[in-house]
């Protein structure tokens, strides 16, 4: 057989598509992302809110450090963010 007819009988099998293009989509979609970002910014100002409540000088005690923002607040939003960013991973994207 010839390098001819080989190129031949090959260009003549029938093309097969890929199945509804399912290779070519991500693993997110649109919402997931949203979710994501919301998560992060969620987790960011809990951080942001957690800041703060030292005293320039140490022989001096400030009492803003245990105050409700950063013993409770704060915490309570870190972890809604997380709560946020899992919800965000495990849902479904739309088709």
């Amino acid at each position: 057989m010839s390098a001819k007819k080989i190129i031949t009988q090959v260009e003549k099998r029938p093309r097969v598509a890929p199945e509804g293009d399912k290779l070519m989509q991500f693993a997110f979609g649109r919402e997931n992302y949203r979710l994501m970002f919301i998560g992060l910014g969620v987790i960011a100002l809990g951080f942001i809110l957690m800041v703060g409540g030292g005293s320039d000088d140490p022989n001096v005690f400030n009492d803003a450090m245990f105050n409700f923002r950063r013993l409770t607040l704060a915490p309570l939003l870190i972890l809604a963010g997380y709560v946020i960013e899992i919800i965000a991973i495990m849902k479904k994207p739309r088709d």
